[in-house]
């Protein structure tokens, strides 16, 4: 990683040959990730919830010829019938994923609840991504050095896995919930790590922090709550510095199984990846297979690891 550079491409190896998912490719983080990634010579999946904003965001990658390429599969994580759809054509379609990076995620919207009656926040960033891997572990497990890379937030330092609140069936509260499924998805990469480990696979999976960055992710908030946060955090990170923590994750031989890799100044809202210590609130054993445990129920899924 040179941290000189300011262009995500001039921070991945190569990855000719390397077939990759991104969620959420179309904007922000994922966007940058994706092409960084197409630009190193990987093939490509943008996985995205709308078709306009997936061809626009192709075309823009395809501005700069590359020795990789690029495809659009749809994907909306807040129904777990579209995850299965947009697994299934994967499938029909590959025989390897070395890459599976669950980028996609939404904050702070207006109360709201998904086909299945999931609280829409956690649905996305997390139930989503859950049944995704899922579906897709039997490609990654089959493809040599593959990762799954979860994307977390600063925000899971403040939140909590109300088990009784997942559905928002007592009370709902934007950031409060935002929080609490931005825990739930480290908590994921963290307990699907040890499963792996316990089962002798040699699938990775590592988590990204990417800090405060100007993305559209802050879209539901109000102009007050953004600039209240912006002041509280400081000056914001552009989405190509934002996406470095994922690509660090993704591409570097350095990483550990299990890892937590974010920016390396202000308690990681800004600079450059390092692996850092996770928080002990997303290492309580019994909240994170009582997740896991709700998780399998709630989507129908489940990995072929030990428990």
């Amino acid at each position: 990683m040179k941290n000189e550079n300011n262009r995500t491409n001039e921070n991945s190896t190569d990855q000719s040959g390397r077939t990759v998912i991104v969620t959420g490719a179309n904007i922000g983080i994922g966007f940058e990730t994706a092409r960084a990634l197409y630009e190193a010579g990987a093939h490509v999946i943008l996985a995205c919830r709308n078709q306009q904003n997936a061809e626009e965001a192709l075309a823009k990658m395809q501005e700069k010829r590359c020795k990789g390429s690029l495809e659009i599969n749809l994907l909306d994580l807040s129904g777990l019938e579209s995850v299965k759809v947009f697994a299934e054509k994967f499938l029909q379609n590959h025989d390897r994923l070395d890459l599976l990076i669950n980028n996609a995620g939404v904050a702070n919207p207006p109360d709201a609840k998904t086909a299945e009656g999931f609280e829409l926040q956690f649905s996305t960033n997390f139930l989503g991504h859950f049944a995704l891997t899922a579906y897709l572990y039997p490609v990654l497990s089959t493809t040599a050095g593959s990762r799954i890379i979860s994307l977390s937030s600063i925000a899971y330092l403040h939140g909590q896995i109300d088990f009784e609140n997942l559905k928002s069936e007592k009370s709902y509260d934007a950031s409060r919930e935002y929080c609490q499924s931005k825990l739930a998805a480290t908590i994921f990469g963290i307990e699907l790590q040890r499963k792996l480990t316990a089962a002798g696979s040699n699938v990775l999976s590592l988590i990204a922090q990417p800090g405060a960055n100007n993305t559209g992710l802050a879209r539901h908030m109000s102009e007050e709550a953004y600039d209240a946060a912006v002041e509280q955090m400081g000056p914001l990170m552009e989405p190509w510095q934002g996406a470095l923590s994922s690509l660090f994750a993704a591409t570097s031989p350095d990483v550990i199984a299990g890892g937590f890799y974010q920016p390396d100044q202000d308690g990681g809202l800004r600079g450059f990846p390092v692996q850092a210590e996770i928080d002990q609130v997303a290492l309580n054993e019994s909240v994170n297979r009582k997740l896991w445990s709700l998780a399998e129920r709630f989507t129908g899924q489940q990995f072929p690891l030990v428990n």
